[in-house]
């Protein structure tokens, strides 16, 4: 006699998944790093829009650069809310992670930079008072977050994280109130006249360019005595070099800012002081800054020559030059010699190329999972970009 068989109920590893969990696996792998996408695309349109020599087409090309920030920013809020309410333990271990914690300070920066940008080149397209708006709720809550990561992240560097080698990643939580210092000028013309608003505002950024300052003081020698004693980082970190010449360049472009900002909103004789200041500050940190990034530029060389790949470590080498490029900018308005606008040029033809380089091998990686690997890949397999480490290699 025939007999019946009754199909097998399927198992829950032979079920498959439902959708929305397979769209929230692909996330699991999104850490805090991947808004450097954000700040490198928005450094790019600010620095383009206010480059001191005029190329046709490059306002226009800003813009869309611009618009491409703000898709961004608003598709990675959206992965990374997702992240945490489906992998909130990975989120939570995170913050333990002495080698992701610190990439915190990447969503204020990325949310300042996206600010600014659409201030300067935005306003263009969406009207001053809507694009003074987007920049002010940008602004504040970029600097909320910046000045929480800035005391967080340490606090857990000291208390939980053990840390056996000093790295650059270090000056991500003390960066971002250097951004806000460098950004917060621009809104100071638009707060009413009567009052102390303009005046508060511009003394703030001033204390949050003397806090994130002294900060990237304390953890600059360590970083390079770390390289003197313990040799160049492994490859795939090497481009983290370039995060020194965030601060750095930052500094020198809210100094200039300031000395913008500061005639008729300051009492004298500080509203004309900081115009001294911005050259007799700008011009040796400018120069340490291309010190600098000669420096990180043949250990990239070494490194690529030893055999480094595409790590999502490239994006350092889009905003950190790209303040560099507005710092530039600024010197050359101060003291209106040309070298300074030819060292802007220069600056940001490399931060285009690096920029182009970075988005194009982000998106071939995104395209083939290698960046965040899809729900259904083997168990155990990680994202194309190794997570980042202080662990010094052979």
């Amino acid at each position: 006699m025939a007999t019946l068989v009754q199909p097998r109920p399927a198992r829950p590893a032979d079920r498959p998944a439902e959708p929305h969990r397979a769209k929230a696996g692909r996330v699991r792998h999104l850490g805090p790093n991947w808004y450097a996408s954000v700040m490198g695309t928005a450094v790019v349109a600010t620095s383009g829009a206010t480059l001191p020599v005029h190329v046709p087409g490059l306002r226009a090309a800003s813009a869309v650069v611009w618009a491409l920030s703000l898709v961004l920013l608003a598709a990675l809020l959206t992965a990374r809310a997702r992240h945490w309410i489906h992998h909130g333990d990975r989120a939570r271990a995170d913050l333990l992670d002495p080698a992701v914690a610190p990439f915190l300070g990447c969503l204020p920066m990325a949310l300042l930079a996206a600010g600014g940008a659409t201030l300067v080149v935005g306003r263009d397209w969406i009207g001053t008072d809507a694009a003074v708006a987007v920049d002010a709720v940008l602004f504040t809550a970029g600097t909320v977050i910046g000045l929480a990561a800035a005391v967080a992240v340490p606090y857990l560097m000291v208390v939980h994280h053990r840390i056996e080698h000093a790295s650059p990643v270090w000056l991500l939580p003390v960066v971002p109130p250097m951004v806000s210092a460098a950004l917060g000028p621009l809104l100071v013309p638009y707060l009413p006249a009567d009052g102390p608003w303009r005046e508060t505002l511009l003394l703030a950024c001033y204390a949050m360019f003397g806090l994130s300052l002294l900060a990237t003081l304390i953890v600059l020698p360590p970083v390079f005595g770390r390289l003197v004693t313990g040799g160049p980082p492994p490859l795939a970190l090497t481009p983290t070099l370039f995060l020194v010449l965030g601060p750095l360049g930052q500094s020198v472009t809210a100094a200039n800012k300031f000395a913008d900002a500061a005639p008729g909103v300051l009492p004298a004789p500080y509203d004309h002081g900081f115009a001294a200041f911005a050259v007799l500050y700008g011009v040796p940190v400018m120069g340490f800054a291309l010190l600098w990034l000669v420096l990180a530029g043949a250990m990239v060389l070494r490194a690529r020559r030893l055999g480094m790949g595409f790590a999502m470590t490239w994006w350092a080498f889009t905003f950190p030059v790209g303040t560099c490029v507005t710092g530039a900018e600024g010197l050359a308005q101060q003291t209106g010699l040309d070298v300074f606008r030819w060292l802007a040029v220069g600056l940001f033809a490399l931060l285009v190329a690096a920029w182009l380089t970075a988005a194009a091998l982000t998106a071939r990686g995104l395209l083939s999972g290698a960046l965040l690997p899809r729900p259904d890949a083997a168990p155990g397999s990680a994202p194309g970009a190794p997570r980042p480490g202080t662990a010094r290699t052979t």
